[in-house]
């Protein structure tokens, strides 16, 4: 390794903010490795170059390239602490054979490179995985089946039921879905997955406006991608197709110790709080890292790394375990971490907050009889969306004024409130709609009113009603034909400040982060015309309408 090779490691890790190492290593490019049906997939091997004999392996397993940022950030900083490394491109990406149908090949490719590299007389037989998004999946893939098991994993930034980042309980999440797949789409030509260019944006959103869907990757890139054909073409609750892709039901107790880094405003963060309680129930040993980001952000990627080069030090150079409780969290708005046995943390409490006439929101229920709030969904003119956990920027916080104001959107504010109120853990609500037609969504978000009037949304969720799936345990009918419907809101860790109110809006879509509701029951993707939905809400005595908020403390 040159002087100049080892200085841009430095600065490297410099700016990842990782403590400066430059043991000198070797790379191996474009490794072949077989898979069963013949298909090579290539990989880049960097060993410490004073190495002699076998040493544990960390594999890397991601579809965006083995060069540049990709190389810089995500294999030589463990190089460069005396790491084995493997990086591969998974199927059809970047040199390796076969056709890159995201998420659908993984466990068998993963599994092949396991038992490959354990082959290797370089390899000790104790490999770890590590990775964040994409490549925190393909871990998912391989972890649960690994016989014998991996010695560790750090799937980032993902989730075991991947599929949870594009379909929300039943609505299609288009936005996230289209920008990813017109990165994937164009990367090879030398595009990277991240913020779009505005002009590649501005056809993007473009694409989301016209009818049908199915096109829209073809409106936005020129071509059909395969996996916008696959999401747009197998959205119907149920479809067998993404079972190779949802690792949820596999057998947790095969798994190695875990470690996660996530964000609030992560697409993937309600999911991965489900996967660390399902780890911790059976008894994993099981670490995460929330803080104040979006997907990708800078910041929650070096937090990703630091925490690797401890967790990964510890399994496989017997360094010393990374020390704090096993939970850690940023309560937003306070600019404070807390830490916890697990999560939920202990000592919250529910605390209801129920819809009323008028556009209030209290603590006590209406006691009699109210009129029901009333709004029209018109696909036409669909319900717009600001902020959220997006793919990319911009996302988290915004103002939501535009949306408040507008006469499909009912708004229900909170008094002023006297002390900080500490939001900790889920946030659940229980909506009583009647829809005009059985095909609807209600989307519900939880804002924080400034004193100065500014509306920033906090958490959200949103249900689609479909007569497949209606009813359910979270959506049961009334004798009167109302329907309580429960909504899963994203989790948070969250400060209301004094002098704050807390407001709730209630509405029939999200778009474009959510696919419109055209109410005829045609598939989202090849639906071209809509018809309006008007929804009753009710929040009387016999219809509680409420938002539950976990409080701390």
């Amino acid at each position: 390794m040159s002087v100049l090779a080892r200085l841009g490691g430095l600065l490297a890790d410099a700016a990842l903010g990782l403590p400066l190492r430059a043991t000198a290593y070797t790379v191996e490019r474009d490794v072949a490795v077989p898979m069963p049906d013949g298909v090579a997939l290539l990989g880049d091997h960097y060993r410490p170059a004073a190495a002699d004999g076998p040493l544990p392996v960390v594999l890397v397993r991601l579809p965006y390239g083995r060069a540049g940022v990709f190389a810089h950030a995500f294999a030589a900083p463990y190089a460069r602490r005396g790491f084995q490394v493997f990086v591969q491109s998974t199927r059809g990406t970047f040199g390796s054979g076969g056709l890159f149908r995201p998420f659908t090949t993984e466990h068998e490719d993963g599994l092949a490179t396991l038992a490959w590299l354990r082959a290797r007389p370089w390899c000790d037989g104790r490999v770890a995985m590590t990775g964040a998004s994409y490549f925190g999946h393909t871990q998912w893939a391989v972890a649960p089946y690994a016989d014998p098991p991996l010695v560790s994993v750090s799937p980032h930034v993902t989730a075991a039921q991947v599929t949870r980042a594009f379909y929300e309980h039943g609505a299609p999440m288009v936005e996230n879905a289209l920008e990813w797949s017109v990165a994937i789409g164009r990367q090879e030509a030398g595009g990277l997955p991240g913020p779009l260019r505005p002009r590649l944006r501005a056809r993007v959103q473009r694409a989301l406006r016209a009818l049908p869907l199915q096109a829209a990757d073809t409106a936005a890139v020129g071509a059909p991608v395969p996996f916008w054909r696959d999401f747009t073409g197998h959205a119907a609750p149920g479809d067998p197709f993404w079972n190779v892709a949802d690792h949820h039901g596999a057998d947790l107790t095969r798994m190695p110790p875990v470690s996660m880094v996530t964000g609030w405003w992560d697409l993937f963060c309600a999911a991965q709080l489900a996967d660390h309680a399902r780890l911790r129930a059976a008894g994993v040993p099981v670490r995460i890292t929330v803080g104040p980001w979006l997907h990708g952000d800078p910041a929650e990627l070096r937090t990703a790394l630091r925490d690797d080069v401890a967790w990964l030090g510890h399994h496989l150079h017997g360094a010393p375990a990374p020390q704090g409780l096993p939970v850690r969290l940023y309560l937003q708005r306070a600019g404070t971490w807390l830490e916890s046995q697990s999560w939920p943390p202990p000592g919250s409490r529910p605390v209801a907050h129920h819809l009323r006439a008028g556009g209030r929101l209290t603590e006590e229920a209406e006691a009699g009889d109210a009129p029901p709030g009333r709004f029209t969904f018109d696909p036409a003119d669909p319900t717009p969306t600001v902020g959220g956990p997006l793919l990319v920027r911009p996302g988290g916080q915004a103002d939501n004024a535009a949306v408040e104001a507008r006469d499909d959107v009912l708004v229900f504010t909170g008094p002023v409130l006297s002390r900080d109120v500490d939001v900790v853990g889920h946030v659940r609500a229980r909506v009583h709609v009647r829809p005009e037609h059985e095909h609807a969504d209600v989307f519900v978000r939880l804002c924080d009113v400034s004193p100065d009037g500014v509306s920033r949304n906090v958490v959200d969720g949103v249900r689609r009603l479909d007569p497949r799936t209606v009813p359910a345990a979270d959506v049961t009918v009334g004798e009167d034909g109302v329907l309580a419907v429960d909504v899963e809101l994203f989790p948070t860790a969250y400060r209301f400040r004094a002098g704050h109110r807390l407001r709730m809006q209630v509405a029939g879509g999200a778009f474009p982060r959510f696919a419109r509701n055209p109410g005829t029951g045609e598939p989202f993707a090849t639906a071209t015309t809509g018809r309006p939905c008007r929804v009753e809400v009710h929040h009387d005595a016999a219809h509680p309408s409420r938002v539950e908020l976990p409080v701390l403390g």
